[in-house]
């Protein structure tokens, strides 16, 4: 059976970034389709109007290419943290950063689609430090490489909201945790809020002028790593003594952690990837039409202490 018209595809779309940008382009007055492993990650959004939830595999080229039936632009939102080792990086950063990107073009190509939004990484350069910039910067070089497709290429600092994995996690730590042994505590960041990122997104698909361009996505507020989990305990209620770690202990610490069952908390890569400051050259560019990205300190509070996300749920399905 064909598929619905869908003015925008989102590959990756039942994730954190997905949800909001879904709901956005909804707003907008916009047809989504989302494509997800598991229909189930995207229970979410399924109460949407003028959503289409397609269960395919990314990674399976056939897959792909059926759920782009029908469809005017692909945003990918795709992107994993961690990656067991490799030259030039490991298969799992290559199977999501580099060889997902071109089979997208492919895809595109032969369904005859030229628009895409790609979301990159700030930092990611060919001679960078961690394997997961390096796949990053490979992915794009990729898209760039396509003639026929007319990319636009946003790289955001660490993105925060209320379902974030990154601020939600350090307030998690500190709920249980007496102290909290920090690595690389000076590293330096400028977290984007979700919904500023994904208005970003949705702007892009509505101005041709942004095509071939790409841009850093970053918020008001440059802060380090010991900072952000200080922020994150005290918004929370439940600050904790944090303990910077050496060096050397650090990369202890990360490598025991990838060593654990399941998905690791810090892994040697990130600490890597935490040594190039993950701050932009300049304030956003206006073309991405942010004139006022949100703070940190605006939205954490309420969104570490506030709604639960059933009820942060059921205020966007009546919004939207």
């Amino acid at each position: 059976m064909a598929l619905l018209h869908a003015d925008v595809v989102l590959v990756g779309g039942s994730g954190f970034i997905g949800r909001s940008l879904a709901s956005i382009l909804i707003s907008r007055g916009q047809s989504v389709r989302v494509i997800t492993r598991n229909r189930e990650q995207a229970k979410e959004l399924w109460l949407l109007p003028r959503i289409e939830i397609v269960q395919a595999s990314p990674h399976d080229e056939a897959d792909l290419y059926n759920a782009f039936e029908n469809a005017d632009a692909v945003v990918n939102l795709v992107g994993v943290l961690h990656s067991k080792p490799g030259k030039p990086w490991g298969p799992d950063f290559d199977a999501a950063h580099v060889k997902l990107p071109a089979r997208i073009a492919r895809c595109m190509n032969r369904r005859k689609i030229r628009r895409l939004i790609h979301i990159s990484a700030l930092g990611a350069a060919d001679q960078a430090p961690s394997m997961y910039l390096r796949s990053k910067a490979a992915g794009e070089a990729a898209l760039r490489a396509n003639q026929n497709i007319d990319v636009t290429i946003l790289r955001p600092s660490v993105v925060f909201g209320a379902d974030d994995q990154f601020m939600n996690l350090f307030a998690r730590l500190q709920r249980f945790a007496p102290i909290v042994p920090l690595a690389t505590p000076h590293a330096r960041f400028q977290p984007i809020h979700v919904t500023d990122l994904a208005n970003a997104i949705a702007n892009c698909l509505e101005k041709p002028s942004t095509i071939g361009k790409n841009y850093e996505c970053v918020g008001p507020d440059v802060l380090t790593l010991y900072e952000l989990v200080h922020w994150a305990g005290a918004y929370a209620g439940c600050p904790r003594p944090i303990i910077p770690l050496p060096d050397g202990v650090a990369w202890m610490q990360a490598w025991i952690m990838e060593n654990l069952p399941g998905k690791p908390l810090l892994s040697r890569d990130n600490l890597a990837s935490a040594s190039v400051p993950n701050i932009g050259s300049a304030p956003m560019s206006a073309d991405l039409g942010i004139p006022n990205p949100s703070s940190i300190h605006a939205v954490i509070p309420t969104t570490l202490g506030g709604e639960s996300p059933r009820q942060r749920l059921s205020h966007r399905r009546a919004k939207t």
